[in-house]
């Protein structure tokens, strides 16, 4: 015998009473305990089991008209219901329990934007673990970087179809040479975009993998061309004899307000060990190797980053295509956002991109 509900449009509630605890809370994990047996569902769990047929109807409680489920998702009941909606269903019919991401559905809810806390299978919200944390977001919401947190996006496209992206903090390290391996005052030539190191240890290039053989493949003793990053960095380590102030003035000419914030994780990157290249060819601004030895024996890259300031806001459709370039070429992609130098501050926070399955 299917139940009904009733909606209270002030609460944002559906209250369903008879045996709905046992049937729906205890057993499948719907909405929270009220008196007796009666339970609150939020309406895009109503709406789920009114569209399974577990709910009979929805009466609204200020007009007693009775309502099924065409009525009652035509109403748009709650902000961005129709996309919580579809995100919901989906992950219901992959055999996941999830609530929304508040009191009194969750004992202790995820913060942040998270529309759902999803459960490990078999889990319910009475269990005290979550699998993540889970925001939904139609393809044309903007999401300001302020507004990334650990756990899964969902996007959901004009089409209703959803894609998942796991969103995790990165820390980029490595074991590749560090400054101790640096030479003393190369001699460099200032080009219009870039810098000419003649005469540099073959180390330079060899072992710690700075800039590129003007010989190509084929050298003995190779003239080294360094992007304008490479030479500030060396410059400000004293590793060549330009001034460092000249070489980052150049920088600044070519690329404007970009190049400072590339520089600083740049440095960041080099600091923890990690060597970044271009990701010119992979529309990046750097790739990134770990664990360089020598150039020789170079394994792939692992990371590909893009630079973004901190204030930056991502567009859903750029997600997709980065984070679908970077798997297609068997990397993870990241952003480096970075703090606004006018307040002080240059941090980096690091976030880590990949597409989820559930």
């Amino acid at each position: 015998m299917s139940l009904e509900g009733r909606f209270d449009a002030d609460e944002g509630l559906v209250r369903v009473g008879s045996d709905a605890r046992q049937r729906y809370h205890d057993s499948r994990g719907y909405g929270y305990p009220l008196e007796g047996n009666e339970i609150a569902l939020a309406p895009v769990e109503a709406a789920h089991l009114l569209y399974r047929g577990d709910l009979d109807s929805i009466v609204h409680a200020e007009t007693g008209e009775r309502l099924g489920f065409r009525e009652f998702i035509s109403r748009e009941p709650g902000d961005d219901f129709g996309v919580r909606f579809l995100v919901y269903a989906d992950l219901r019919s992959r055999g996941f329990y999830l609530s929304p991401a508040a009191e009194p559905w969750v004992p202790d809810p995820p913060g942040g934007e998270a529309d759902f806390a999803v459960f490990p299978r078999g889990k319910g919200p009475r269990d005290g673990e979550i699998a993540y944390p889970l925001r939904v977001i139609g393809e044309r919401t903007d999401v300001p970087a302020a507004e990334l947190a650990e756990g899964v996006l969902a996007v959901v496209d004009e089409e209703s179809e959803i894609t998942y992206f796991e969103i995790d903090r990165r820390d980029p390290t490595g074991s590749s040479s560090g400054d101790a391996a640096l030479p003393e005052d190369c001699e460099a030539g200032l080009l219009a975009d870039r810098v000419v190191v003649w005469e540099p240890p073959l180390d330079l290039y060899e072992r710690t993998f700075y800039g590129q053989p003007l010989e190509g493949r084929e050298y003995d003793e190779p003239t080294l061309q360094c992007s304008l990053l490479e030479a500030t960095y060396l410059a400000e380590r004293g590793a060549i004899d330009l001034e460092a102030a000249t070489v980052r003035e150049r920088g600044r000419e070519v690329e404007g307000e970009r190049f400072d914030r590339r520089l600083t994780v740049y440095t960041e990157l080099r600091e923890h060990g990690v060597v970044p290249k271009t990701g010119y060819k992979f529309g990046a601004d750097f790739r990134t190797y770990a664990d360089v030895e020598s150039v020789e024996n170079l394994g792939h890259s692992e990371l590909l980053v893009r630079v973004h300031p901190a204030a930056y806001v991502f567009e859903p459709r750029d997600l997709a295509l980065d984070v679908r370039l970077a798997h297609g070429v068997r990397k993870t992609m990241v952003f480096a956002l970075v703090g606004d130098e006018s307040d002080g501050s240059e941090e980096i926070e690091w976030w880590s991109l990949e597409r989820l399955t559930p």
